[in-house]
């Protein structure tokens, strides 16, 4: 079955611009209460979060529209990370969860992804059924049994009393100075909460969304301001979150930037020590630097790559059994501890390993040396195919042969933005931008 609503997470795109209109995202709930509520009975319910834009609200109301229409009864969580809905789902025995964000975009983009009774993100075959529906014409329930709407409270305490869980128990960060930079996103309330719950001296940013301000000079986009804060409340570690709180970079005492193939660095040699590292395997995406791959096998550590997106190495690790994985970017997968990417949860996991070798961030946050690694993203126009084109098919073929045996080459479209990305690593930094620049040329020129 064919998508074309949802990308590699969920569906997305700019505020009432196709597909992220009222309308289609109405018609969306509708066709995930049909999809989920087969069996016809009027015990369904569904959980919705949401971020901090100002078009959640809309959304919102969209999707629970959809929903009732259907007879699926709605829950809703407010402003929430996205791990959170996968968390609640289950504990909350409800069909289905959604999350309305767009994760580290700006605020004039949103989007909506769905998580199964199990907490885990939606299949791809899931997600193509629910397009199908949508084509089609969507059998409302009858007047009697549509579904009701009511907003809960106390599913965002669950939540980070669940995270707290996951820590020792006798941890006590009391003494050690904090920097968390929310990105003015869904973790504007839990992160302050949960570090103040640990005891650490914290010094906020990014804390005061005002619906248009996510991501905005702050969070995993926008790092020199933690790393400013950092400096001047002479802190020990800084955590920085994205809009919907799925993945983190750490900031260690120095400034300096530990990005998600660092942080599971650590955990992955560490959990092998303590022999709780499933498969003594590693699970992350082609875009992981080869430099984690090295360090890996030199601790007989097998590392497993997988297409962009963190549902696909949540899948794969599924699949296979294995409990640690995510991406370059900061989506940090424990499914020990939950069912997708958590950037609070990696982020206190990162202080608890600080605290229990009595190390600084700047120790723990460089594991590896990595290959130099140069990415480039081009916006394309709608109608445009530049990986189609003949010269830029050229200039992809040169560019593998110039890198054969010394470094390696990724060309992909982003799943949720009109993006190629362009990305090399190569020991020759020389070599590495002109082979990027140079496919980044062509591309510009056709797109």
């Amino acid at each position: 079955m064919i998508r074309k609503l949802f990308g590699t997470d969920g569906a997305r795109g700019r505020v009432n611009t196709h597909p992220m209109t009222a309308d289609t995202v109405l018609r969306l709930g509708a066709a995930g209460g049909r999809y989920f509520r087969r069996d016809g009975s009027a015990t369904h319910h569904v959980i919705i979060g949401k971020d901090t834009r100002l078009s959640g609200y809309m959304f919102e109301s969209a999707l629970t529209a959809g929903f009732t229409s259907t007879g699926m009864n709605v829950l809703l969580l407010g402003p929430v990370p996205t791990p959170a809905v996968g968390m609640l789902v289950r504990s909350l025995g409800a069909d289905v969860g959604v999350m309305i964000s767009a994760s580290h975009n700006p605020h004039e983009d949103n989007g909506v992804k769905f998580f199964g009774p199990d907490g885990f993100k939606l299949s791809d075959e899931a997600e193509a059924a629910i397009e199908a529906i949508m084509a089609g014409e969507i059998q409302p329930a009858s007047p009697v049994n549509i579904g009701r709407a009511r907003r809960i409270d106390g599913g965002l305490s669950s939540y980070v009393e669940s995270l707290q869980s996951t820590l020792p128990g006798d941890l006590d960060l009391a003494g050690m100075k904090v920097v968390i930079d929310c990105g003015n996103g869904a973790a504007y309330r839990a992160a302050p909460d949960l570090l103040g719950k640990l005891g650490a001296e914290m010094t906020e940013i990014g804390t005061s969304p005002d619906g248009k301000n996510i991501n905005e000079n702050c969070g995993t986009t926008c790092t020199a301001t933690a790393a400013e804060a950092v400096s001047a409340s002479r802190a020990d570690v800084a955590i920085c979150l994205d809009g919907d709180a799925d993945r983190v970079v750490i900031i260690d005492e120095t400034g300096e930037v530990a990005d998600g193939d660092q942080i599971m660095a650590l955990f992955a040699a560490r959990w092998a020590d303590e022999g709780r590292l499933q498969g003594n395997t590693l699970v992350t995406t082609v875009m992981s630097n080869l430099g984690l791959e090295r360090f890996l096998a030199g601790r007989g550590i097998s590392l497993l790559r997988t297409s962009v997106g963190d549902r696909y190495v949540v899948e794969t690790m599924r699949a296979g059994g294995y409990n640690l994985g995510g991406e370059q970017s900061g989506h940090i997968v424990m499914t020990d501890y939950a069912t997708t990417g958590d950037g609070l949860l990696a982020g206190v996991h990162f202080l608890a390993e600080m605290q229990r070798t009595g190390r600084s961030a700047s120790e723990l946050r460089r594991m590896f040396e990595p290959v130099p690694q140069l990415l480039k993203n081009i916006r394309y126009s709608e109608n445009a195919q530049p990986l189609e084109s003949a010269t830029v098919k050229g200039a992809i073929t040169d560019a593998e042969k110039r890198l054969a045996g010394t470094g390696r080459l990724l060309i992909r479209k982003s799943g949720t933005e009109p993006l190629i990305r362009v990305m090399a690593e190569c020991e020759d930094e020389a070599l590495l931008k002109e082979v990027v620049d140079g496919i980044v040329a062509d591309v510009e020129a056709v797109a």
